[in-house]
């Protein structure tokens, strides 16, 4: 733990009091030294709930003591041909929340004003910490999924049981994919509407049609290939992931896909922001202490998180 002086908002920013910020398991891979050009010390934390307590000059969409959600994706530059062509979360020159600029393991941050979702009153700050990244990541993901009746979810963490409840909602048969013997996380998946859980290395009874791993285990990419019929789509939803090993051409062939996710867009947290009250998603959570960071992050490590943890200044 560290002091500092309260940040003080620029033109166009806020100042946001936290109040709830949930563990993602990015903030793992930026504390592992897993992603690429980490500038220390930075504070982790992407899945914001806090209040407004000071605008920066120029900020017109936002007031003092108003409830607002600070996302992964914090800035983007407007100008370069992603921005131009509707991509952002493909911009060139981005700045995110918890790895590029100080994020949410703090009783305070600075945020881009344009860049936070307003949240209304509905929901404990706790509750909602965790649709900021699991949530927006998962809805992303799901959304590039295609309309695939037969879902599998490879990694029922965080994102897995948001997104679970949101493809049930939708009319999905749902198939949750666990680490072997998780049997906490199987007995969540199925009390959320799976239609079937078990152990990442089983097969399915039938062909998916889609699959999305949120685990970043390189070697359920060949996994979910073998799980998808002719034509299915397996969606990377990751920011990290572990070496995919090499598998036969046959996995692929016949016109399977394989994808990847990348960042989010703001429309993208529009959108979920609107469907997860009419979905009923409500998120497993435990609280932790802010103190507690590094013991959090361990649990996160070793597999030991059921939902989603958060952490509470």
């Amino acid at each position: 733990m560290e002091e500092r002086p309260d940040p003080i908002p620029g033109e166009g920013q806020l100042r946001v009091k936290i109040g709830a910020c949930g563990v993602c398991r990015t903030d793992l891979h930026l504390v592992d030294a897993e992603l690429p050009d980490i500038r220390y010390p930075i504070v982790p934390g992407h899945e914001i709930v806090g209040r407004v307590d000071l605008v920066g000059p120029n900020v017109t969409t936002h007031a003092p003591g108003d409830r607002v959600g600070i996302p992964w994706l914090g800035f983007t530059c407007g100008k370069c041909r992603f921005c131009r062509e509707g991509m952002e979360n493909l911009c060139d020159a981005p700045l995110f929340t918890g790895y590029t600029r100080d994020g949410g393991y703090a009783t305070h941050t600075i945020a881009d004003a344009r860049y936070a979702f307003p949240l209304g009153e509905a929901g404990s700050d706790v509750e909602i910490a965790p649709l900021l990244c699991a949530g927006l990541i998962g809805w992303r993901s799901l959304v590039l999924a295609g309309p695939a009746d037969r879902l599998g979810l490879y990694g029922f963490g965080a994102a897995g049981h948001i997104i679970a409840q949101v493809a049930v909602w939708q009319g999905r048969s749902v198939h949750a994919f666990t680490r072997r013997g998780d049997a906490a996380a199987q007995d969540l998946a199925r009390r959320l509407g799976a239609v079937w859980a078990g152990s990442s290395d089983e097969a399915p009874d039938e062909p998916l049609d889609a699959a999305i791993i949120y685990a970043p285990a390189g070697e359920l990419v060949p996994a979910a290939l073998r799980a998808v019929r002719k034509g299915g789509r397996v969606v990377c939803a990751g920011i990290h992931m572990t070496d995919i090993p090499s598998f036969p051409y046959d996995l692929l062939w016949q016109e399977r896909q394989l994808v990847s996710v990348a960042n989010l867009t703001r429309q993208d947290g529009l959108d979920f922001l609107k469907v997860a009250p009419q979905a009923g998603v409500r998120t497993e959570t435990t609280a932790f202490p802010l103190d507690q960071a590094n013991e959090v992050l361990g649990m996160l490590r070793n597999g030991q998180i059921l939902g989603a943890a958060v952490l509470t200044p």
